[in-house]
């Protein structure tokens, strides 16, 4: 490892970024140190402009990876190697708004129905009843489970903690699934009992069961939103489902109301509210010009 990347992994750590974060920003300007075959430090705003063309019109990248790119080196102009001229040059690319992927509740049903691995269907039935993002559900031991108080107590992005009601169906069966399972440093191990779950075999079951019974695409992130949606079709305000999903901006989880059926159903449109008339009213009759319908002005005497 080069002195550079070691300090560019340095600052991010500083900084508390994730993990994750560390991992992607690293091989975002990799790639770009790559592209130009030089250190990243003898870089400058022409050949940021021309690499972001790259990856927009060749590489095809879609707005996010664009916009971690883009992410990733103003991190590096603007800590590790700073530079003014750089950074201001760095334009967020727009991403298209999309409205979350919601399912029913009986598709949720078969997708959960027809999980055979007994690792990968508690997962996918703690996601549903908890609304966890799959990292967060995989990342699970029992230190996190508060049978007592009935709560799930939770590290997600940002390494942001917050508590969940833990439903007692959920309890009962992560009771059932331990005794079958005994799993040991991780609530969901893979192969190895020492290693988690990952999260790619949990994406392929899902896309398997989906074929096998016929249902839409529908991933464990779909299972979120399903979560979400049925909590606010059942009555709950979205302050507090802001609170269980974990989202900084109680904006992110308004968009839930555009996809709730049930709120789409009560909608009524004007056109059923338009009176019934049996009869259309007679059009008003137009006098004609005639020299009997002039006025004649009235006579004054002086």
């Amino acid at each position: 490892m080069t002195p550079l990347r070691q300090r560019f992994i340095q600052d991010l750590q500083l900084r508390n970024r994730s993990p994750k974060t560390v991992q992607a920003y690293v091989f975002h300007v990799r790639n770009f140190a790559r592209f130009f075959n030089q250190s990243p430090d003898r870089l400058g705003g022409d050949h940021v402009h021309r690499y972001l063309v790259h990856l927009l019109h060749e590489k095809k990248a879609s707005w996010p990876h664009y916009n971690q790119a883009v992410s990733a080196l103003r991190f590096f102009f603007t800590v590790t190697c700073p530079s003014d001229t750089v950074v201001t040059r760095l334009p967020y690319g727009k991403r298209p708004k999309r409205l979350p992927q919601v399912r029913s509740r009986e598709e949720v049903a078969r997708l959960l129905g027809g999980v055979r691995n007994p690792t990968i269907a508690m997962v996918l039935r703690t996601i549903y009843a908890t609304g966890l993002r799959l990292g967060e559900a995989l990342a699970l031991t029992a230190a996190h489970i508060d049978s007592r108080q009935m709560v799930l107590r939770v590290v997600g992005k940002g390494d942001k903690e917050r508590v969940l009601p833990l439903s007692a169906l959920l309890l009962s069966e992560l009771r059932v699934y331990w005794r079958k399972v005994r799993p040991t440093q991780w609530l969901f191990p893979g192969k190895r009992k020492d290693r988690v779950l990952h999260s790619s075999a949990v994406q392929r079951c899902c896309q398997r069961v989906c074929r096998e019974q016929g249902l839409a695409r529908l991933t464990p992130h779909t299972l979120r939103h399903c979560y979400a949606t049925h909590l606010l079709e059942a009555g709950t305000d979205t302050r507090t489902i802001q609170a269980l999903l974990g989202h900084h901006r109680v904006g992110t989880t308004a968009i839930y109301t555009h996809v709730t059926m049930t709120g789409l159903r009560q909608v009524v449109s004007p056109l059923e509210t338009l009176p019934t008339l049996d009869a259309a009213p007679a059009a008003p009759a137009v006098p004609t010009a005639t020299a009997r319908s002039v006025p004649v002005p009235p006579v004054t005497g002086g």
